[in-house]
């Protein structure tokens, strides 16, 4: 008996023996803020200067300054008023990179230490050991909305790894984000510092990609290569602080209906209970909600952008289809696939833009034909229509032109292409949208994931939420009309239960209309881009979280 006890004894002390411990980090507080810092230092300096100064677990807060002939208070200053990373906390220390005259009028209390022979430091906040490693801290923030499935933090190699940090309390998971103090913006680095979040359709090398599906997520590795529309942003200088959510399989969902395997995000305008939309919406919670989002990557095939953007007060864009290759990028249909944004600021959305749509020719003329669909035709209703009224007498103005009330029926019917053979524009279109994404999902997601899932499950299928298995009718006609509200319920099933020929079908009549919109509506202009401009509205109905829509 005693043989076999050591024995056992002896193999238990040698699997310890082959274990490792690895550091992810530390979470730390700076005058009750609290700050992830990386286990990797950025730099190393001598510490003789450091000897005496006070630390807390072996950290000393410290403040970056390159100051030449300068008062280093009248900098610091200018750091609380451009980060909100940085605190005052962080003066214990200043660290002076260039030899000068600089003054030091009202920081007595600081310890001013003046480094060379180390690698040049961004100004801002630093956590220096008391052994010289340098560390840069990432301020948390708690995502109350919801809206991240991922926050995220640089890796190796341009890869990325999920956030090893929390902070206490039942909003987290907290989200990382870096001083805007150790950027600079330049020509070749437009977006540089710019804060971004990331639609998680959109694969980032070196995390896993859900699709707004936990049996997806679970199923894949790691991405190897970063999607375009987001390596160009980053190339931009852009920094990539989390992957959000998204409706499962970029599909329209409901807060309280449909969201199954993860929680729908909150959209905080009015009293915090309005549905965000779909399906980009966790880029769109997120901006509207967090002042330290600067801009958030989303898609949009039949209004996933341009919703979220809507009921959440944001500006929102579908791009003309192919300015960007969606490499890397789980489809919905790529004959309507699209990149855009969700942003507050329109001079930051354009400066994105350029970056993401290098071909895109700039337009310094607007046109002088202005079209409205849908718009309300006097205030008297109450409600959104003066808000909408005002706009459009605002546009007017601006643009020096009148709006016309646009008729698309009416100009179908005097314009009507041969290959629509006699049918009115609702017959013509009818089931087209939903059958080209529900037949091009299938092909390019669904069946690809329920052979893999299968294969390794002795042929079990994923648990998916309703809206990609459900086939109503009833949910088809809000989205069959130009305009209309295209987040309805016809998903899967729905193009189960049509044969592959109408696909071809349903990519026709999308082409025929697509001429006939780009001949008759909003021509083609060398200076203006199109002839003109149209503007609709879906209305001002509100759908709340706590009602089934059913």
């Amino acid at each position: 008996m005693r043989e076999i006890i050591i024995c056992i004894a002896v193999f238990i002390f040698s699997k310890f023996a082959l274990s490792s411990i690895t550091s992810l980090g530390q979470v730390v507080a700076v005058n009750t803020i609290p700050y992830y810092v990386p286990a990797v230092p950025v730099t190393r300096i001598q510490t003789s200067s450091l000897r005496g100064v006070d630390s807390t677990g072996g950290l000393v807060p410290a403040t970056v300054v390159d100051a030449s002939n300068v008062s280093i208070s009248s900098i610091v200053e200018s750091y609380a008023r451009l980060d909100d990373v940085w605190n005052d906390g962080f003066l214990g220390v200043i660290l002076i990179q260039k030899n000068n005259s600089a003054t030091n009028s009202s920081l007595n209390s600081s310890v001013i230490i003046s480094i060379h022979h180390c690698t040049v430091l961004p100004p801002g906040p630093y956590l220096v050991s008391t052994s010289g490693e340098v560390y840069q801290p990432y301020r948390l923030y708690t995502d109350f909305a919801g809206a991240f499935t991922q926050p995220l933090i640089p890796g190796s190699n341009g890869t990325f790894a999920a956030l090893p940090a929390a902070v206490p309390g039942i909003d987290s998971p907290a989200v990382a984000v870096p001083s805007r103090l150790y950027y600079t913006k330049t020509p070749s680095k437009p977006l540089a510092g710019v804060r971004l979040g990331v639609k998680d359709i959109y694969d980032i090398a070196g995390v896993r990609t859900s699709d707004g599906n936990r049996a997806f997520y679970a199923l894949h590795a790691p991405a190897n290569e970063t999607a375009v529309p987001v390596q160009r942003l980053i190339d931009a200088g852009a920094v990539v602080i989390g992957k959000m959510k998204t409706s499962q399989f970029a599909n329209g969902e409901l807060a309280t209906a449909d969201w199954v395997d993860y929680h729908s995000p909150f959209n905080p305008r009015g009293d915090g209970y309005q549905d965000p939309s779909s399906s980009s919406s966790g880029p769109g919670a997120g901006e509207a909600s967090y002042p330290w989002l600067d801009i958030a990557l989303g898609s949009d095939t039949g209004g996933s952008i341009r919703g979220p953007a809507q009921v959440q007060g944001l500006f929102g864009n579908r791009p003309s289809h192919g300015l960007v290759p969606l490499t890397n990028v789980m489809p919905l249909a790529p004959q309507l696939d699209t990149a855009g944004f969700e942003a507050r600021d329109p001079a930051l959305w354009t400066a994105a833009a350029k970056v993401l749509y290098p071909s895109l020719k700039s337009y310094s003329k607007y046109p002088k034909k202005l079209y409205t669909v849908g718009f309300p035709a006097n205030a008297s209703a109450g409600g959104s229509d003066a808000v909408v009224l005002g706009f459009l007498a605002k546009l007017e103005k601006f643009l020096a032109t009148q709006a016309t009330v646009f008729d698309y029926d009416a100009l179908w019917n005097a314009t009507r292409p041969v290959e629509a053979g006699g049918a009115s524009l609702d017959d013509f279109l009818n089931i087209t949208y939903p059958i080209i994404i529900s037949k091009e999902q299938i092909r390019l997601v669904r069946d690809p994931f329920y052979a893999e899932y299968g294969a390794l499950r002795d042929g079990r299928r994923p648990f998916v939420d309703p809206v990609p298995l459900v086939s109503h009718v009833k949910y088809i006609k809000s989205i069959c009309r130009p305009f209309a509200d295209v987040h309805g319920k016809v998903r899967w099933a729905f193009g189960d239960s049509y044969p592959n020929s109408t696909l071809t079908q349903a990519l026709h009549n999308k082409t025929v209309f697509m001429d006939w919109w780009n001949t008759h509506v909003l021509k083609p202009d060398n200076t203006t881009c199109s002839d003109s401009l149209l503007l609709y509205t879906t209305g001002d109905e509100i759908q709340y979280r706590n009602e089934y829509n059913g």
